[in-house]
């Protein structure tokens, strides 16, 4: 298992933490809500018992009067309509006047609700009301909770990623580096080793082609130094033709490849210019192929696709090798991510670096099938 399985079940695992306090507040505030509404019904039902009892004393209409003020502030957070035989309705506690057809209004919300209307004797002969403000408070709680614990993850992921990401830069950056600074010595030793064997007047033609090969292979070391110690540094971009860089790419893995490995370049005889760094661009690509001739093990073909369309140029490296599980198919990017028992899986992650940090480009797997074969897009800003 590696750190992005591991890193995906935490991710489940929180998620299925935040459903759950979620869950567990909205099964509690619909309890308060409920209670709420009952609670509040309860009044309305005593304030409707109360008219009763005030309809049938023996108070006259000025006492009268004097106690239905005292019973609606009693109830003054909820908002009631009272009908009367002739059908005819009256808004108490709506905090304004109001008319006829917004009180015809409410009474139809009411009865659209399946509400059931209390039945009184005297005052009326029907009372409507509205839930309270603390009980709409309630029920919206939920759904505001949810809103803003959304809003909170959104952001701290964001700040997360981003924070990670950078201090992930600063690590490779200063890997890169590092690394660049201690080759410099061995390589340094190996130069001059070299020359004192070049020194030699006895040398036969095959040690002097050996000799040869370690100064190649001396100069790729150094150009591999010198492409790590530009990792984290701004790099100078020139315009190329990448038919040729690719080519020159194709025929260095070429010698290092095996006998049953075919290559193949598709392009237009015509020039295809981008802005490149040439030493990282043909880092990346050799990379790209090295990963191709892992997952053909030893046999199959690599088939780069050099072609423009509108203003971008692209790049595909196709092979005939393992293919990627659909599943992998994104995180093949990340640090970390390896189908082999050795290596950091930087490779693939550096390439990315490069490609969309420095170059303003994409790279991105276009299609892979298990067994049948990959194809890795490197798309780039096209130049006149």
């Amino acid at each position: 298992m590696d750190i992005y399985e591991r890193k995906s079940k935490w991710k489940l695992y929180l998620g299925i933490v935040g459903v759950a306090i979620i869950l567990v507040t909205m099964l509690y505030s619909m309890f308060l809500s409920r209670r709420l509404a009952e609670f509040e019904r309860s009044k309305v039902e005593l304030f409707a018992e109360a008219l009763e009892s005030v309809t049938r004393s023996d108070l006259n209409k000025q006492d009268d009067q004097n106690v239905e003020v005292l019973i609606l502030r009693k109830i003054s957070d909820i908002p009631v309509i009272l009908e009367d035989e002739e059908g005819n309705l009256v808004g108490e506690n709506f905090g304004r006047d109001v008319t006829q057809s917004f009180l015809e209004s409410e009474k139809q919300k009411f009865l659209d609700s399946g509400k059931k209307p209390i039945e009184s004797i005297g005052y009326s002969r029907y009372i409507y009301y509205r839930n309270s403000r603390l009980y709409t408070y309630i029920t919206l709680f939920p759904i505001i909770q949810f809103l803003m614990l959304g809003a909170f993850m959104l952001l701290g992921y964001i700040g997360f990623s981003n924070s990670r990401k950078a201090e992930q830069n600063r690590v490779w950056a200063g890997m890169a580096k590092e690394t660049a600074h201690q080759l410099g010595t061995p390589i340094s030793a190996i130069i001059g080793w070299i020359e004192h064997l070049k020194m030699d007047d006895q040398l036969t033609p095959d040690q002097s082609d050996i000799i040869n090969e370690l100064t190649n292979d001396v100069s790729r070391l150094e150009l591999i130094a010198d492409r790590f110690s530009k990792i984290g540094s701004l790099p100078i971009l020139v315009q190329s033709n990448l038919v040729d860089d690719i080519n020159k790419s194709v025929s260095y893995m070429k010698k290092r490849a095996s006998k049953r490995v075919e290559f193949e370049i598709s392009a237009s005889e015509d020039p295809i210019y981008a802005n490149i760094n040439h030493h990282l661009f043909e880092w990346v690509v050799e990379n790209l192929m090295r990963n191709s001739l892992d997952a053909m093990e030893g046999q199959g073909k690599i088939i780069a696709n050099i072609y423009r369309l509108e203003n971008s140029i692209y790049i595909d490296l196709s092979d005939t090798g393992k293919g990627i599980p659909p599943n992998k198919q994104k995180t093949v990017f990340q640090p970390g991510y390896s189908t082999k028992k050795r290596g950091w899986g930087l490779g693939l992650s550096l390439a990315k670096r490069i490609i969309e940090n420095y170059h303003q480009g994409k790279i991105f797997v276009k299609s892979s099938k298990i067994n049948e074969g990959t194809t890795f897009t490197i798309q780039l800003p096209a130049t006149t």
